[in-house]
């Protein structure tokens, strides 16, 4: 089973502490333990660019994660480890399997906005306005979808939608 190496200090560290605490103290089953585990490691590499290991954590966590609500978050925590690599139709793909097993998660509809949105602005890099249209119009419907699901969280979308005449009232 894997153990924390990360959050030398405190502040950093309170997290870590507390998940590790609240897991002992709540009656969890070994296996949900140890995905949550698995879990929060992958979650402490990514921010400090260990996207191998935060990867490969991840993958680890889905073995042993038998909820599926749970297994929902495993490929769209995922994504954003190819998303940082440049890799970003494999974070799609995360994404979308995020969906398919929780479509009502406002987080990976939000992700696959944002990966959309930045194809389009690849796509005027290259010149290409017509595909940049379209991956704009495509990162639009995700958005509108996380705001209908959790309308206090995705502001800066809701002005983009705004300003850019995607945005329709519902």
């Amino acid at each position: 089973m894997p153990g924390s190496r990360r959050n030398d200090n405190f502040i950093d560290r309170t997290p870590t502490v507390v998940a590790d605490v609240s897991s002992r103290a709540i009656p969890i089953a070994r296996r949900g333990r140890e995905a949550s585990t698995y879990h929060r490691d992958g979650m402490s590499a990514q921010p400090v660019g260990e996207y191998a290991e935060a990867s490969r954590n991840h993958y680890e966590a889905a073995r042993p994660e038998t909820d599926p609500y749970d297994r929902s978050y495993i490929p769209y925590n995922i994504g954003p480890v190819h998303a940082s690599s440049g890799e970003h139709a494999r974070a799609l793909d995360h994404y979308f399997q995020a969906l398919r097993r929780n479509p009502s998660l406002p987080q990976a509809l939000n992700n696959t906005a944002v990966t959309c949105h930045y194809r389009g602005e690849r796509a005027i890099r290259q010149g290409d306005l017509e595909t940049s249209e379209a991956r704009f119009d495509r990162a639009a419907d995700y958005w509108k979808q996380a705001v209908l699901l959790a309308p206090n969280n995705y502001i800066e979308a809701q002005n983009r939608l705004k300003v850019t005449g995607r945005f329709v009232d519902q």
